[in-house]
């Protein structure tokens, strides 16, 4: 009986059974000598079905008659089910396309793909075909967690480590809860010559087609490039390589003189290779269920916890402005390619930020909190919460954010022209901005702060303004960015006091430096700062003049002083500025950088100022000297910097 039984396994194991036919597409009637390179290419897949890849590509023939061709097998299958699949579909494939140029053959188990044009390396998201097998266990599959749950698998195969034949093996699977009792098993896999990057691209394009399979038990999305396949019977993971040969090795068996023993002995080998091969499949299933569960459910928690901060600060239940939302990290890591280095445009204290292209063409910013960041998750919640309850066309518009898998993104729209000091002190951009540019820039700025303190819902002081902040858009109009270290005041509230003082050095007011004071004076401050530097192409903190405590504020206010101001402006906008308007704005500058804060104009006056052109301006006193030199004395004289707040030198310190 158990030598019938052997028998009947080893007939069944060696079997070629029939691949399961998908569909095929042919297209481009072709000649003979086309097809007899065609039958030579497919003639050689069949010894390389059984390599440890399941892929191989190769050509045949020359020019113009030249033709390309890929098998790839699923990446859960032994070699011998791959090579009785490609055996079978170069056979079939020829009968399906006997004279076109292009053909390409869908089964469950492989596919084969030809064509005269080059194919290899290049990723190919059609033509593409459907599986739906329809049965009574049938259920829904457009629900979006099962979207996520694939894409979020995509992201492993898409990185997948290298098989032994070199090939990446770009395969992946996973499991989604169906139903009260049925769980849909997932497999995601890319023909393994193209990049990481293209293959996320043809699975994100399966990914989409995903509500088109409504009701399906079995099936899957088949495209040139990749394929997602999903089944109500579990898969082996083996993250490995998915493709290590089915049959395990055998054990050795204590040799007997009877018979019976010694089949005994097999057996008992047999059952004891099963028990461990099903122990390892049903760990590494409970595994991957657990850290998919675990991930989900702090994506989860992230996106409440942001969520919650900003009902609390709205206090209505519709929390997101248009347009605003939690955006899937693998959306982004594909619109910045997996964040290359050809696409980061720069690096700030937050972190770097990359530029992205979205599917729909859109360009984006995409700033990246980096790991040795001092801006933790309060600032990046406080940026969130603040910018996305504003809106003004001088302010930068945040599109979504991203909290998963431990990252803090922030998606912006995209400024093409970046920032205002990489114009404006870049000898080779600087010319661009005449003084009519420069004007406008000014006003604009002036207007984004204004909207901040006083016409927007929320009273905010920015508290760090600067020229890397104000970014330009493709017409040169500035965009107030960088709301992580923003304050929000009460409507009645005039100032506040922190222990914790953080800003860049020539732009911080001296008593926010010095007492940890700050107000919306504080601002006007940092906005004077920015008005000379604009008007003298000059930066602030590495102004150097012959005299010991003088910096640009004190040199523009010893000019004005002489009715020398003109002298402080840029050299190259003397043929297009208009005196009077220079002057007025170093004037408006001088007032705004005062050393009390009393003595500084609000910003719907500095607005004002800077409109009319028959308003008398009051006269302003000495600006303060540097803050840098002024804590420097402080300390070296042992001065306290703060009765109540013990600011040192080192809490201060330029981001």
């Amino acid at each position: 009986m158990s030598i019938t039984i052997i028998l009947l396994l080893f007939l069944i194991n060696h079997m070629e059974a029939k691949p399961t036919y998908i569909s095929h597409v042919c297209s481009n009637t072709t000649h003979n000598t086309y097809m007899l390179n065609v039958e030579l290419l497919l003639s050689s897949f069949s010894s390389y079905a059984n390599s440890s890849s399941g892929f191989y590509n190769a050509s045949a023939g020359q020019d113009p008659d030249v033709v390309y061709g890929l098998f790839l097998c699923r990446g859960d299958l032994s070699p011998e089910i791959c090579q009785d699949c490609v055996n079978f579909a170069t056979q079939d494939i020829i009968h399906r396309c006997p004279t076109q140029k292009m053909g390409i053959t869908w089964y469950d188990e492989c596919f084969i793909r030809y064509s005269n044009e080059y194919i290899f390396s290049t990723v190919a998201v059609k033509p593409f075909a459907y599986q739906m097998i329809i049965s009574r266990t049938t259920f829904r599959l457009h629900n979006a967690s099962h979207s996520q749950l694939v894409a979020a698998i995509s992201v492993t195969a898409a990185n997948a480590a290298f098989s032994p034949s070199g090939y990446k093996i770009n395969f992946a699977t996973g499991e989604f809860e169906a139903g009260p009792s049925e769980k849909l098993h997932n497999i995601l896999q890319c023909t393994p010559d193209i990049l990481s990057s293209d293959c996320y691209k043809c699975l994100l394009k399966g990914i989409g087609e995903l509500p088109n399979l409504k009701i399906v038990k079995q099936g899957g999305i088949f495209l040139s490039s990749c394929i997602i396949r999903f089944n109500l019977i579990p898969v082996n993971p083996s993250p490995q390589d998915p493709r290590a040969p089915a049959q395990p090795p055998s054990l050795p068996v204590p040799t007997d003189n009877k018979t019976g023993r010694a089949d005994v002995a097999r057996e008992k080998a047999a059952w004891i290779i099963v028990g461990s091969s099903l122990s390892t499949i049903l760990g590494i299933l409970f595994f991957s269920f657990c850290v998919y569960t675990l991930w989900k459910r702090k994506s989860e928690k992230n996106a409440v916890n942001i969520e919650q901060i900003i009902i609390e600060d709205d206090g209505q239940t519709t929390i997101l402005v248009n347009n605003f939302h939690q955006m899937p990290l693998y959306t982004l890591q594909i619109a910045t390619q997996f964040f290359s280095k050809e696409n980061k445009l720069g690096q700030g204290g937050f972190g770097p930020v990359y530029k992205g292209t979205l599917e729909d063409g859109r360009e984006i910013a995409i700033k990246r909190r980096s790991r040795t960041s001092r801006q933790g998750l309060d600032e990046f919640m406080n940026e969130v919460k603040l910018i996305a309850n504003l809106q003004h066309r001088n302010l930068v518009r945040l599109l979504g954010y991203c909290l998963e898998q431990n990252g803090k993104l922030l998606v912006y729209e995209y400024m093409p022209n970046k920032s205002l000091d990489a114009f404006l002190f870049d000898s080779n951009k600087s010319f661009e901005l005449n003084w009519q540019r420069r004007l406008h820039i000014i006003n604009g700025i002036g207007r984004g702060l204004l909207y901040l303190h006083e016409d927007s819902r929320l009273k905010i002081i920015h508290m760090d303004m600067k020229t890397s902040n104000i970014l330009l858009d493709n017409d040169l109009n500035p965009k107030i960015s960088d709301f992580g270290m923003s304050r929000i005041f009460e409507e009645n509230q005039s100032e506040a006091n922190t222990k914790k003082i953080a800003g860049t050095y020539g732009y911080m007011a001296p008593e926010y430096a010095i007492r940890g004071l700050f107000s919306i004076k504080s601002d006007v401050f940092s906005f004077g700062v920015i008005l000379l530097e604009i008007i003298s192409g000059k930066k602030n903190n590495r102004f150097h003049s012959s005299e010991v405590d003088e910096n640009l504020l004190t040199f523009a206010w010893k000019l004005w002083s002489k009715n020398q101001e003109l002298e402080l402006m840029d050299p190259l906008i003397l043929e297009s500025s208009v005196a009077f308007e220079v002057s007025k704005c170093i004037h408006i500058g001088l007032l705004c950088v005062q050393e009390d804060p009393a003595d500084r104009p609000t910003m719907s006056s500095v607005v004002i100022m800077l409109s009319s052109d028959n308003i008398t301006l009051p006269q302003p006193k000495q600006p303060a000297v540097s803050v840098r030199r002024l804590l420097s004395r402080l300390a070296s004289s042992n001065q306290k910097v703060s009765s109540n707040n013990q600011v040192s030198l080192s809490d201060i310190s330029p981001r």
